[in-house]
């Protein structure tokens, strides 16, 4: 199936883009949003989003077809990973989601709509996951702009496929999207774009981010989403042999999702010990179990430079295994597909990811405090496995560290719509608001 040429993207590689170019499309998406996107209520923007969504979850959609078959070449995720990210993110396009996020970040009956997305909004969007870029999308539907998302190099099939559903469903809608794809660096290319826009987002590296900051107009809203690490926390209540298999599934859940890509990904586990599974035996059965996942759900292919960093940490922590009983490894064979290495000191870890996880036992949740101080205000997400009434204790004792989301174990790549990225309110953010006393 080949795409019909709606969108910069869908040109053949060798086609250029001009500064001309971008800006005349940007003039463009300001008169279609006038006429197609103003007029429409935010309740016709969550009905064609729900029906997009449930587009997407039908197994003969074509384009979910194609995600699925040009995928794994576009994204280097395997099928089996990208199918699940893909229907777990699209299971949430439900009105009764839409209607929680609106409330949660307009208010009631949304504030009396006395609020207005930008006019043009721009996506500067990374390439190692696709569901930010079409949540970004989606938020900036709700919020009725014109938008232009520039994608990653080699990044943009999956928005492509996105965009495209939404034009098949409503054509006057999707001309009021634009996506293209260029290496960063085209200056001439981004300052046509950054002068048209009203809000851009960025999602990359603090540098990337920095950078892009220094270069908009001072009238333009810039809201950037950086580097940020993840860990679980596994109580000891929940490591009993009646519990723990389910422990360690969602677990695994956790480290295979998007093959461990992403700000949401856990590096490390901690493990509550004195539980009635001990924390070595957690290790191992989680180990056990991202093998029997990866003959299911195969971690995709990575770079040279990603498998020598995972085969480099193993030949470290098999030299201190072979003189440490604290420490134990646990491996694919022949392959970097996957990795479980136990260890007992607290401090926090970078894994090199790609299925990479660490194993750290602990004597309570304030020895966890104490291992992950330095990435102290970079937290994004920590997994709980907990009883509900210690999960709100800890949920109190983990904020109080500057962690911006707690969730049940095996949630942690799978945020609600209703998600405060960063901390922040993600479509609360992008609105201007008038402010009208009677």
């Amino acid at each position: 199936m080949n795409l019909p040429n709606y969108f910069f993207a869908d040109l053949p590689s060798e086609a250029a883009l001009s500064p001309k170019m971008v800006a005349e499309a940007c003039d463009v998406l300001k008169r279609n949003r006038e006429k197609f996107l103003q007029p429409r209520s935010t309740g016709d923007m969550v009905k064609l989003l729900c029906e997009v969504g449930g587009e997407w979850l039908q197994p003969e959609n074509k384009f979910r077809q194609l995600a699925l078959a040009q995928g794994p070449a576009a994204t280097s995720f395997s099928r089996p990973v990208l199918e699940r990210g893909l229907d777990a993110f699209f299971q949430r396009f439900t009105p009764e989601n839409f209607q929680a996020l609106l409330v949660q970040d307009l208010g009631g009956d949304f504030a009396g709509q006395l609020w207005r997305g930008p006019e043009l909004l721009v996506h500067v969007a990374a390439g190692n996951l696709p569901n930010p870029a079409l949540m970004s999308l989606t938020l900036g539907l709700l919020t009725r702009s014109a938008q232009f998302m520039k994608c990653a190099s080699g990044a943009s099939l999956l928005p492509r496929l996105f965009a495209h559903s939404i034009y098949e469903l409503d054509r006057k809608i999707g001309s009021c999207l634009e996506l293209a794809g260029w290496r960063g660096g085209h200056l001439e290319l981004e300052n046509a774009l950054f002068a048209h826009a009203d809000c851009v987002t960025a999602t990359g590296s603090d540098e990337t981010l920095t950078a892009i900051r220094s270069r908009l107009p001072q009238k333009t809203r810039f809201l950037g989403y950086g580097q940020r690490v993840s860990f679980g926390f596994i109580a000891r209540e929940t490591l009993r042999d009646e519990t723990v298999a389910q422990v360690v599934t969602r677990a695994a859940d956790d480290v295979v999702a998007w093959d461990q890509n992403g700000c949401l990904s856990p590096h490390v586990f901690y493990v509550e010990e004195r539980g009635v599974v001990e924390s070595d035996k957690f290790a191992e059965l989680l180990a056990l179990e991202l093998a029997r996942r990866e003959a299911r759900e195969p971690r995709g292919k990575i770079s040279v430079e990603e498998s020598a960093a995972i085969s480099s940490r193993r030949s470290m922590y098999e030299a201190l295994a072979a003189h440490r009983g604290d420490i134990k490894l646990w491996a694919s064979q022949n392959s970097t597909a996957w990795t479980v290495v136990f260890e007992h000191q607290v401090r926090f870890h970078f894994s090199p990811l790609n299925c990479f996880i660490f194993i750290k036992p602990v004597p309570d949740a304030n020895a966890v405090l104490q291992g992950v101080d330095e990435i102290s205000g970079s937290i994004s997400t920590v997994g709980v496995a907990a009883t509900p009434e210690k999960l709100k204790e800890l949920a109190a004792l983990f904020a109080r560290h500057r962690a911006t989301r707690i969730c049940p174990l095996g949630q942690m790549q799978n945020p609600p719509l209703t998600w405060r990225h960063d901390g922040r309110p993600a479509l609360g953010d992008l609105v201007t608001w008038t402010d009208y006393e009677a």
